[in-house]
């Protein structure tokens, strides 16, 4: 079916690609506007890949022609003045993002902590992007939408004011006479549903429009994990994130050093430490790029999207780690590199060699001779979107490797246009509800969360903690999750936390011991799914050597473990509880250099205490904390004056009653 995917909400002045999904590179495209309003002038041409920039508030309709009948797709245009603030078009994610200054990445850039992203969206002072989530249900002969809309956390503006607007789904064959609507609600009868119902909504205030959300009703429901279902119809939400993601501790490897000094090959050095992984609370395993390169040790310069790379072995040896790591119960994510190839790769030197060679078009041209980049990198040259030959080329090697793992790490997610990440998306999630698409996007866009991806690196709360390494205030940590809401992700957005990978420098090299311990308390206690970089857990000193295996600190290894193991049995860091800001003293020690916060659901809590400086702090706590440090096993208790105050030298995980934690 080469329908083009869900209706979009943009912004006049916004750019949308129209691409044909599953496309057949031999056949014929065309598209055609059939609505437009009154004042536009806006226009398509020719080519199987469009790009049509609304220019009038209101709703179009591009029609595509394709070999097996013809296709609508709705455009719903919102006035230019409510953009979302950051400068992204939601048609086009390369050159958008990156929000690295001066067009390097790497140590010593991304991650020095200088990137932030700032802004709370159109309307300045008087108010900022809105928030949606929809809520599918069945009551009695009913599909019901509900919409729960919040405003700006710092705007103006309460969640009555704000409107909602529904769009049904192009795809699906709903009678749009069946459907009724009244404020936030949308109804639907059961015996007018077809098969697959899939409904769209965006709140809309005077100062911005939200992150578009969807719910999703079927007929069959076989293998889809429901959120409701009755008479034979069940609902769910396809823009929310697998529920084993955000609850799961990830581990990436660097796959060529991973083995350290043995002889090992990668795959059976990683196979053998499994029992490790899982003695270490790992649940996710991600491991670099593992395809066929131009011999760069990280892998992201690929020369061949369909072999596992020749110096780790074979296709059957990477399949053995996946079922080894599937038998002890581990997820396992594939690192999809989509925006470009080596320069190495035959289809780049046949295009700069000849001219009139058939893969010229597949890429993109800065000259005759210099393909388009980012960063000045020198062995990469992006790929052309608006070829189709590409799009069949990129599509075919994720359908050959998503048969084998369990989501994909997407490297340098805001470099490919988005249309064809939502293919991506929608094509995993028919195969399989559970499997994860997980962005690279330095800073993180909120829009990504609309059927794009599931989960997003947290690079804001990465450099809130990088900056309290380097002396900033420890409160910062707070203010980067709070500054997920005021960009204007979702309620249901899920997020990575980390402080180092392989493109960053070590953490405890940068800022000592005692940092990186609360900094890895950070991660296992803040909203988000904790990522490790291999070696992080034993003090890891080199950002990509070989793993000191034989060096490892023991102790570390043993504290990052306790970590894991409080983050799993404790209700209260789940990805269902709440971040709760709490009153508390520093009594004794460094008071910029300690944070505290509670964890909350409706049954259970939790206190945490970190502390970035070098000697412990005394911390007076709400009264109802109490004093045993979950992650020691140890009592922490201090002399008090009717709160709880204890001792905290890096980390403090302590029990509370949440009846008392705000006062």
């Amino acid at each position: 079916m080469h329908h083009p995917g869900p209706p979009r909400f943009v912004a006049t002045g916004d750019e949308v690609e129209l691409a044909p999904r599953d496309p057949d590179p031999s056949a014929t495209y065309t598209w055609r506007l059939t609505r437009a309003p009154v004042r536009s002038t806006a226009s398509l041409g020719d080519d199987p890949v469009e790009h049509l920039v609304p220019d009038a508030p209101g709703r179009y309709v591009v029609r595509l022609s394709a070999p097996d009948g013809e296709y609508d797709l709705t455009i719903r245009a919102f006035p230019g003045d409510l953009q979302p603030s950051g400068g992204y078009t939601s048609g086009v994610s390369g050159g958008q993002s990156g929000g690295v200054s001066g067009g390097q990445s790497g140590p010593g850039r991304s991650g020095s902590g200088e990137y932030t992203q700032t802004g709370d969206g159109p309307g300045g002072d008087g108010g900022g992007r809105p928030r949606l989530s929809l809520r599918p249900e069945i009551e009695g002969n009913e599909a019901v939408v509900r919409a729960d809309c919040n405003p700006h956390p710092e705007g103006s503006e309460t969640a009555a004011d704000l409107a909602v607007e529904f769009l049904l789904d192009d795809r699906d064959n709903i009678d749009e006479d069946a459907v009724t609507r009244e404020g936030a609600e949308l109804r639907i009868p059961l015996d007018a549903l077809p098969e697959r119902a899939r409904i769209h909504g965006v709140a809309v205030g005077e100062y911005g429009y939200s992150v578009p959300d969807a719910v999703e009703f079927t007929r069959t429901a076989d293998g889809v994990e429901t959120v409701a279902s009755g008479a034979d119809v069940a609902a769910r939400r396809p823009y929310v994130a697998p529920a084993w993601a955000e609850d799961s501790v990830i581990y990436e490897i660097y796959v060529r050093t991973f083995a350290g000094d043995s002889d090992e090959s990668p795959f059976d050095a990683i196979v053998d430490r499994l029992d490790y992984l899982d003695s270490l609370g790992v649940d996710v395993i991600w491991l670099t790029p593992v395809l066929q390169n131009d011999h760069a040790p990280h892998g992201y310069n690929i020369t061949d999207f369909f072999e596992i790379a020749s110096d780790l072995g074979t296709r059957e040896d990477y399949e053995r780690f996946v079922e080894a790591a599937h038998d002890r119960g581990f997820k396992v994510l594939f690192d999809l590199v989509c925006n470009h190839s080596a320069r190495t790769h035959p289809y780049f030197e046949s295009a700069v060699d000849d001219p009139d060679s058939e893969y010229r078009d597949w890429y993109a041209w800065r000259t005759d001779t210099e393909p388009e980049t980012y960063f000045d990198w020198e062995h990469i040259a992006n790929f052309d979107f608006d070829h189709l030959p590409v799009r069949r080329h990129l599509l075919d090697a994720v359908a050959q490797w998503a048969e084998l793992v369990d989501g994909f790490r997407c490297d340098m997610a805001w470099a490919v246009p988005n249309g064809f990440w939502r293919e991506i998306h929608d094509y995993c999630k028919d195969r399989d509800s559970e499997f994860l698409l997980l962005d690279e996007t330095i800073p993180y866009i909120p829009d990504f969360q609309a059927g794009l991806f599931d989960m997003h690196f947290d690079s804001t709360t990465y450099a809130a903690l990088r900056q309290v390494g380097g002396g900033a205030d420890a409160d910062a940590v707070l203010n980067a999750i709070e500054g997920r809401a005021e960009i204007g992700f979702p309620d249901h957005a899920s997020f990575m936390l980390y402080a180092e990978n392989h493109d960053e420098t070590r953490y405890i090299v940068d800022y000592g011991r005692e940092a990186a311990e609360a900094a890895a308390g950070a991660l296992f206690t803040l909203p988000g799914a904790p990522l490790l970089y291999a070696g992080q857990e034993f003090g890891q000193r080199g950002r990509r050597d070989d793993l000191a295996w034989d060096h490892a600190d023991e102790t570390l290894q043993a504290f990052v473990s306790d970590l894991a193991s409080v983050r799993h049995d404790q209700p209260a860091l789940s990805a269902d509880a709440d971040l709760v800001r709490i009153p508390y003293e520093v009594r004794d020690g460094s008071s910029d250099r300690v944070v505290a916060y509670a964890r909350a659901t409706e049954a259970d809590a939790a206190v945490v205490a970190l502390n970035f400086g070098d000697e412990p702090a005394t911390v007076a706590l709400p009264a109802e904390t109490g004093e045993t440090d979950l992650v020691s096993g140890e009592s922490r208790g201090a002399a008090g004056d009717g709160n709880t105050t204890v001792t905290v030298d890096s980390v403090g995980v302590f029990p509370a009653a949440d009846s008392d934690l705000t006062q």
